[in-house]
């Protein structure tokens, strides 16, 4: 434990909704929803002023929708969460070289390996001005805990939510633990918990009166010594700068069961895509494949195939989670897809390449010329092309043709592609003629969108037709204008020109309508 409190723990407020508030100034003080849209989407996160509602994070959306009807439900934009993200990690590391993420929104800093704290006074002093930069910044705020230890600094930072900072004296850490429940103490979840209180045990004090011996019988040599540590305040856990992946993966959950076999390797296929993707976003490749089925009885079945050497070539992944798919029985339908890569390394195995380049050039030979419509991937099966591709968590459109199923796109069919252009609420785009704004709905070919960017006023409203070829989905803004540099790389370096609205356009008003109201503000 550090005789000065030099770990500092940041957690970002309500992340995801208070950047949707700072990009759109007609959410500001509103409650507002980020999360799947669809029957089971999920709520990924609440403002605040929802949370007064009930609503909190991993709920059902349904029950969000339930609980605060008049919030806007929005899909989420990761493009921008990541932007903000680094530039609040690039603040961090300018405290210390030893910065540990722990997710978009969440860190550690050791502020003694940078130099930035030694006492109480300097530790306050580094928290406050984090604070400050973070705000002039973003436009957002977060919260900060200040401790000698990562699991006093994370407690601190709770206690501190939303916009403060609690800084805890070393040698208060039993007088502060002890009347805490044993679920504030890392590692305890809720079957631990639940043991625990089965044997009497509710508080940390309750812990760390029963004794190392009591908590080494329960649960284990490991898990209680390290518990019986943590109760009476002790947590040499160092910072760590690097965390190594140890797999990539990407899933989804569909808003009706799939049945047709054809649909589900298609959906595989574009899961494929997608998780290499994200591996070669990371610089590496992976030697063993994984699929996730999730069934309409809510079993879950995990298949994996271990390749010869690392890879990160999309055809060797895709038809690897291919051959795992005929190992499983979808008959009954299926809610849950994933596709994921483990055995993680920094190198790629080229003969693989040559494997799947040979696989292709088979297949064609043997498919002859007429077969080069049809060939199965995803753009050719139904999938989105370029600039379409779904999102994570999001049940793509499987077309037109039939009754129309809710989603986060809007009205999607069940049987062949849809060529009407999605735009999911929440999402940027850009008008050639009215300049930049975000979708509030969609929907019934219509989509309704309000025009307005992080730091002007609340905007207008105007509906468009799916199909109008000046409306196009965007890259987002930065939050705060003016403030993408130096980290310019985190934003697009570019975004098309519009035309001013003329006066007389602007005396005329915005043309009214609606869309299906999904992200009402």
């Amino acid at each position: 434990m550090r005789t000065a409190p030099t770990v500092l723990h940041l957690d970002m407020d309500a992340f995801f909704a208070a950047a949707e508030q700072a990009a759109k100034p007609s959410l500001r003080g509103k409650p507002v929803v980020v999360g799947g849209l669809g029957p089971r989407g999920v709520v990924s996160t609440a403002s605040y002023e929802a949370r007064r509602f009930g609503v909190h994070s991993a709920m059902p959306m349904a029950q969000a929708r339930r609980l605060a009807p008049n919030a806007a439900y929005l899909v989420p934009r990761f493009t921008l969460y990541r932007a903000v993200s680094e530039q609040v990690m690039g603040l961090l590391r300018g405290l210390s070289p030893l910065v540990e993420p722990l997710s978009l929104d969440e860190a550690f800093v050791d502020l003694e390996a940078g130099g930035s704290a030694h006492d109480t006074a300097s530790a306050l002093a580094a928290g406050e001005r984090l604070r400050r930069d973070i705000k002039e910044l973003t436009g957002l705020s977060g919260s900060v805990g200040l401790a000698g230890s990562k699991m006093l600094a994370k407690i601190g930072s709770e206690q501190a939510k939303p916009d403060g900072l609690v800084l805890i004296e070393p040698g208060t850490e039993r007088e502060l633990l002890g009347p805490m429940t044993v679920r504030t103490l890392p590692g305890v979840g809720p079957t631990t918990g639940e043991h625990l209180r089965r044997a009497g045990m509710t508080t940390v004090s309750d812990l760390a009166e029963a004794g190392e011996d009591e908590l080494v019988r329960l649960l284990g040599r490991a898990h209680g010594t390290s518990l019986y540590r943590m109760a009476r305040g002790h947590d040499e856990r160092p910072v760590v700068s690097e965390r190594e992946a140890k797999s990539v993966s990407v899933e989804d959950t569909f808003d009706t069961d799939l049945h047709d076999r054809v649909r589900v390797r298609t959906e595989v296929d574009r899961l494929a895509e997608r998780c290499v993707r994200r591996l070669r976003d990371s610089g590496h490749s992976g030697r063993t494949v994984v699929l996730k089925v999730r069934r309409y009885d809510f079993s879950t079945l995990t298949r994996s195939e271990t390749l010869r050497g690392p890879t990160d070539d999309p055809g060797v992944v895709r038809e690897a989670a291919g051959r795992l798919l005929e190992s499983v029985d979808t008959t009954g339908g299926v809610r849950l897809l994933g596709v994921g890569v483990t055995g993680l390394a920094d190198f790629t195995q080229e003969d693989l390449f040559a494997q799947a380049a040979a696989r292709e050039r088979e297949a064609a030979e043997h498919a002859g010329p007429a077969d080069g419509e049809g060939r199965g991937d995803a753009a050719a099966e139904g999938g989105a092309g370029e600039g379409h591709a779904p999102r994570e968590g999001a049940s793509p459109a499987a077309g037109a043709g039939a009754p129309p199923l809710p989603g986060p796109f809007g009205a999607v069919g069940a049987s062949e592609p849809s060529e009407e252009r999605r735009f999911p609420a929440g999402h940027d785009v850009l008008h050639a003629e009215f300049g930049p704004g975000w979708v509030q709905g969609s929907g019934l070919r219509r989509v309704t969108v309000r025009f307005e960017e992080p730091g002007s006023t609340p905007g207008w409203v105007r509906t468009f037709w799916a199909d109008d070829p000046d409306l196009e989905l965007s890259e987002p803004l930065p939050l705060v204008p003016g403030t993408d540099e130096p980290r310019q790389s985190s934003w697009p370096a570019s975004r098309p020109k519009f035309r001013s609205e003329s006066r007389s356009e602007r005396a005329a008003g915005p043309s009214g309508g609606s869309g299906d109201g999904r992200a009402r503000p």
